[in-house]
Formats: structure tokens, C-alpha cells, sequence
């Protein structure tokens, strides 16, 4: 009888414990990647993990592409270019596996607004921020979870990538 009771319990703990465990969930990266995106060392951990991942998820690949561009910022002037060159090959290979995903515009577009425009790789800046806003327009129906919803609007809105209209729009959403 107590078996009956300890297995919902166990597989709801293993559950848990197994998604905290996995470095590469949504969650553990978001807040890598705000961590990384303020803090010299956080960045170095969040490249070295980065770095390790190997698959094809578009999103992972994505944060894998910022970890590039914040070593980048991190880095030589020798070496700048080669880790934001490589970055906007991972962002191009993520949004290729997955094009209307808003997460992976987001991290994009949150990089490629910052690069000097001589460098040529801010070709997206203005094609992702629409999508963006119109995506997050939608919302709830956006696609985003509440967490990303909120990252992505309040970024667009702080950063000033939104008319007037669009943030008074998305502050009230």
C-alpha cells in the first residue's frame, strides 16, 4: 500500500530534479544568459557551457549563438570579430531549424542591435523586430510563455525598438 502512495510522489521529485539537471533547459539558460549578459565571469561559464552543446534545438542554438557574441564582448580586439562572426552563423542556422520561433528572433535581434553597423551583421534588426512585435501583440496566443513574453516586451519597450503606440499597446498586455 505505501508503494502506491511513494511512486506519485517519486515520479513527480525524479521529474523535477531531472529538469532542474538538464543545463540546457529554457528556464536554466534564460537565466544564464542574464546573468552572463551583465557579469565578465558569468559570461566565461555561460560560453564554456555553451560551447559543450552539440544538437540541433533551435533555441539552444540560438543561446549558443549569444554566449558567442558575449565573448565576444569579453574578448580581444583581435578576436571581436571571428566570435560575432560565428554567432551570426549559429543565429542563422536557428532561425533556419525554426524561423517563426520568437525566442530565438528575440536573442537575435537583442545582438545584433548592439553591433556596429559597419560590421555588416545587423541585417535582421529591423525584419526581427517586427516580428516581434506582432507576435507578442497576440499574446496570449503568442507562443510565449509568460516569462518570455515578459524578457521580450520589456526589452523591445526599454530598448526603445517600439513606436509609442506599440509600447503603451504591449504595457498593458
Amino acid at each position: 500500500m505505501l508503494r502506491y502512495l511513494f511512486l506519485p510522489l517519486i515520479l513527480i521529485l525524479s521529474t523535477f530534479v531531472s529538469t532542474e539537471a538538464n543545463p540546457y533547459s529554457l528556464p536554466h539558460l534564460r537565466r544564464q544568459y542574464q546573468q552572463a549578459a551583465a557579469d565578465k565571469e558569468a559570461g566565461e561559464k555561460f560560453h564554456k557551457l555553451m560551447a559543450a552543446y552539440d544538437k540541433q534545438d533551435a533555441v539552444v542554438l540560438a543561446y549558443k549563438a549569444a554566449a558567442e557574441a558575449i565573448r565576444a564582448r569579453d574578448a580581444s580586439m583581435f578576436n571581436k570579430l571571428t566570435y560575432v562572426q560565428q554567432a551570426s552563423k549559429l543565429f542563422d542556422q536557428a532561425v533556419k531549424l525554426d524561423d517563426d520561433n520568437a525566442e530565438v528572433r528575440f536573442l537575435r535581434l537583442s545582438v545584433e542591435s548592439n553591433l556596429p553597423s559597419f560590421l555588416g551583421l545587423s541585417a535582421h534588426v529591423e525584419e526581427d523586430r517586427q516580428f516581434l512585435v506582432n507576435t507578442l501583440l497576440k499574446h496570449p496566443k503568442s507562443g510565449l510563455d509568460a516569462e518570455s513574453f515578459g524578457l521580450v516586451r520589456d526589452f523591445l519597450v526599454q530598448r526603445g525598438h517600439v513606436s509609442d503606440t506599440d509600447a503603451e499597446k504591449l504595457t498593458q498586455l
